[in-house]
């Protein structure tokens, strides 16, 4: 199946806008806890990034880097609204917001680098962020959610074993 150019060029046009909308979040919520709850916004952005790189991904080769994007922008989906309910501890806030103000910028360079393929942009990830993002992840227990709050939502939870299974499948 062939995948239509414009399609492609759409969605990489309506992401970097949502990567500058969820920069603007980022940058309203760092160093401030009060706004924690801010991060759902961010995690509704990156999720509809995922969505659409899901979506346009099933027209693609599984080597097309696309797919590499769409696990990307989940794990950084349920970091966001996993930070957005810390509430009580501002030095672990702080570090998630430096941590998704790395991936967004990961992120949008990944969507300038499609026609790569995905064993290429893997190697661009640091290993220091990979590291990071499984020391964050494993401070989060179960009673944060991975997605947006509703009560649906909130039954079930992106658990670490689900964060380290997208992280293998992005092949880090």
């Amino acid at each position: 199946m062939s995948l239509d150019t414009e399609i492609l060029k759409d969605f990489i046009h309506e992401s970097k806008n949502l990567i500058q909308e969820s920069c603007v979040i980022l940058g309203e919520v760092e160093e401030n806890i009060r706004q924690a709850s801010k991060l759902d916004e961010y995690g509704n952005l990156v999720d509809r990034i995922m969505g659409g790189a899901k979506n346009i991904a099933l027209m693609l080769p599984p080597a097309h880097a696309l797919h590499l994007v769409s696990s990307y922008a989940e794990l950084c989906k349920a970091v966001g609204y996993k930070t957005s309910q810390i509430t009580n501890n501002e030095q672990f806030f702080n570090v998630c917001v430096a941590l998704l103000q790395d991936a967004t910028e990961t992120l949008d360079r990944l969507l300038d680098n499609l026609d790569k393929h995905p064993d290429d942009l893997r190697k661009t990830l640091p290993e220091a962020f990979i590291e990071r993002l499984r020391w964050i992840s494993n401070k989060f227990n179960d009673d944060y959610r991975a997605s947006v709050n509703t009560k649906k939502a909130s039954q079930k939870s992106m658990d670490q074993n689900e964060i380290d299974a997208l992280i293998k499948k992005m092949g880090l």
